[in-house]
C-alpha cells in the first residue's frame, strides 16, 4: 500500500512538473511574440535605465504573469 501510494505521487509530481514547465515556455515565448509586435521600437531595458516607471510596471507584469503559470502547474 505505501509502495502503491509513493509510486502514485512520484507519477504526479512528474506530471505535474512536466505540465509547468511546458506551461512556462508557451507562456514566456508568448509574452515574447508579443512584445515583439507590439513593442518593435521600444527598448524596455534603456527605458527603465531612462526612469520610466510605467514600463516597470509592464515589465514586471510579464514576471508576475510567469510566476503565475508556474503556481497553477504546480497546483494541478
Amino acid at each position: 500500500m505505501e509502495l502503491e501510494f509513493l509510486s502514485a505521487s512520484l507519477i504526479n509530481l512528474v506530471i505535474n512538473l512536466s505540465y509547468s514547465i511546458l506551461a512556462l515556455v508557451v507562456g514566456v515565448y508568448g509574452l515574447l511574440w508579443v512584445d515583439d509586435k507590439l513593442l518593435k521600437n521600444i527598448d524596455l531595458e534603456e527605458e527603465m535605465k531612462k526612469g520610466n516607471i510605467a514600463v516597470a510596471i509592464f515589465a514586471s507584469t510579464i514576471l508576475i504573469f510567469v510566476a503565475l503559470i508556474i503556481a497553477f502547474g504546480f497546483r494541478g
